[in-house]
């Protein structure tokens, strides 16, 4: 699980566009706190704290703590909205979580020892990544940071799918097919008519030469 952080906030009292754009205006990001049966509650969080942590990597599944006046409140961020021009933070959304929440999270894929695999480092094949994160359900407080893939001794055609994944305790996929996750594909078909193409140019040019010198 990622590593929780604090951030302290604002309750916030009035909402609107005039509102958020007179928080933006002064460094702050207008959010909502809501779920776990209780109200939602409009908060003001610092802008260049959370835009940090947005663009640090696991945002969405890491739990944080919101002071508001004092109190302590565990989120997990559920979604935010970037400005679609200046690609500034806007807004965002928090999900209440306790110690029984189980939330729907994408959690990525990371694959390693790529060195190691026979089908890459001797046969020149790729890895071909079809899913770089993939939907889990599990508890909010047990949220993995990554899963990872070791690549060691995958040949070309080697397939990694669902079930290879090694999920924690009380994780469970959200999607019930064993899908390919990535594979180890052959060299890309151009590579390999530039290889064999090569030497054909280099006889077409000696017989052009030929074929001017008869000429002469």
């Amino acid at each position: 699980m990622s590593e929780t952080f604090t951030v302290k906030a604002e309750a916030r009292e009035q909402v609107g566009k005039g509102a958020a754009r007179h928080l933006r205006r002064n460094k702050m990001v207008p959010a909502v706190i809501y779920g776990d049966k209780q109200p939602p509650l409009s908060i003001a969080i610092p802008y260049k704290e959370t835009f940090l942590k947005l663009h640090a990597g696991g945002f969405k599944t890491t739990i944080m703590t919101i002071d508001v006046g004092g109190k302590q409140i565990r989120v997990l961020p559920k979604d935010y909205q970037l400005d679609p021009v200046k690609d500034f933070l806007i807004h965002v959304d928090f999900l209440r979580v306790s110690s029984r929440t189980v939330v729907a999270v994408e959690i990525p894929v990371h694959f390693e020892n790529e060195e190691a695999a026979p089908g890459i480092k001797v046969q020149g094949g790729m890895l071909n990544i079809a899913h770089h994160s993939v939907a889990v359900h599990c508890p909010a407080e047990s949220i993995p940071e990554a899963f990872t893939v070791d690549l060691t001794g995958m040949e070309i055609g080697a397939a990694i799918h669902a079930s290879d994944l090694k999920l924690p305790k009380g994780v469970t996929l959200d999607d019930e097919h064993d899908f390919v996750v990535a594979t180890i594909v052959p060299p890309m078909a151009e590579e390999l008519d530039e290889i064999e193409e090569a030497p054909e140019t280099e006889v077409t040019a000696q017989g052009d030469e030929t074929a001017e010198s008869d000429e002469k």
